[in-house]
């Protein structure tokens, strides 16, 4: 399958030139085209931001919600639809700051969807301010004397609840992050993957060369099935772990706990075919 089938024609894009949100976007594409998935089997659902302006730049299914939103109506849409590959993507503001509480708790539930999250260490669409992640000491306009709160580590969390699927990746590296999304896509249940990349316009430390100093690939030894092991390497700060840290493939996701479907394979948005047919009979009236 070829990438292009993912783009769309005549748009403007609204990111700074060098923006790390290009290699994903492009990553992106390259994983799904490698999958097979095409745009009607895939949905993208972000909240607000930078990199939650992703789905509008990719021809298929999305959802656009509010500010910290994109997880739970990813969830939904996973639950009425078991068929559709489901990607929640924002970036660390609003995925870890306006969205964390949803982040924790979907971790609880195992939804069988892939979270994405544009890790910058920065507020982008709001110019500069301080996000969930960025590092003690960084200076913006509003935190003149440098952030002083402990940054917020996601893979560390996501490790001590047991999130059956987590990952961090750098987008500088494109054929490791397609490796890195390709199994988180294709993995059963919560699957998270933290992607470090660059504010080119606002964050002046951690560039592509900052990343590039300060983090190095698990060990093609590392077992990311020991959780001790993975929440240990997710401590680390001299120099951040990329690649695979945990999985644990045995986790019950939510719609087979919910158990909808245990009698029943068809997806729940098509079982009234009555409130289809008149839904989508809207739909033909507005075009």
């Amino acid at each position: 399958m070829n990438t292009q089938i993912y783009d769309r024609e005549g748009i403007d894009i609204a990111w700074c030139p060098g923006c790390g949100n290009y290699s994903i976007l492009k990553t992106l594409k390259m994983v799904l085209a490698e999958l097979g998935i095409g745009p009607r089997e895939l949905v993208l659902v972000s909240g607000i931001g930078q990199a939650a302006k992703i789905p509008h730049y990719f021809k298929t299914h999305f959802f656009n919600g509010l500010h910290g939103r994109a997880i739970p109506p990813a969830t939904a849409i996973k639950a009425v639809n078991p068929e559709l590959t489901v990607i929640a993507e924002s970036g660390d503001g609003d995925m870890y700051g306006e969205g964390g509480n949803h982040f924790i708790h979907a971790i609880r539930r195992n939804p069988d969807i892939t979270t994405i999250v544009h890790n910058n260490m920065v507020y982008g669409l709001t110019k500069g301010q301080a996000s969930p992640t960025s590092q003690l000491g960084f200076k913006t306009p509003v935190q003149v004397k440098g952030v002083f709160l402990e940054p917020f580590n996601p893979i560390a969390v996501a490790v001590a609840l047991d999130a059956s699927f987590v990952a961090r990746a750098y987008a500088g590296d494109i054929e490791q992050t397609k490796e890195i999304i390709k199994e988180a896509v294709t993995h059963k249940g919560f699957a998270l993957v933290d992607i470090f990349h660059p504010c080119v316009s606002f964050n002046k430390v951690n560039t592509h060369t900052w990343f590039k100093e300060h983090t190095y690939y698990l060990e093609d030894s590392h077992d990311s099935t020991d959780r001790m092991s993975a929440f240990q390497r997710a401590l680390e700060k001299e120099k951040f772990p990329l690649g695979i840290f945990y999985k644990n493939s045995d986790k019950v996701t939510f719609v087979e706990n919910v158990g909808v479907y245990s009698q029943d394979k068809t997806p729940l948005s098509l079982r009234d075919s009555e409130r289809v047919k008149k839904l989508n009979d809207l739909l033909e009236s507005k075009k």
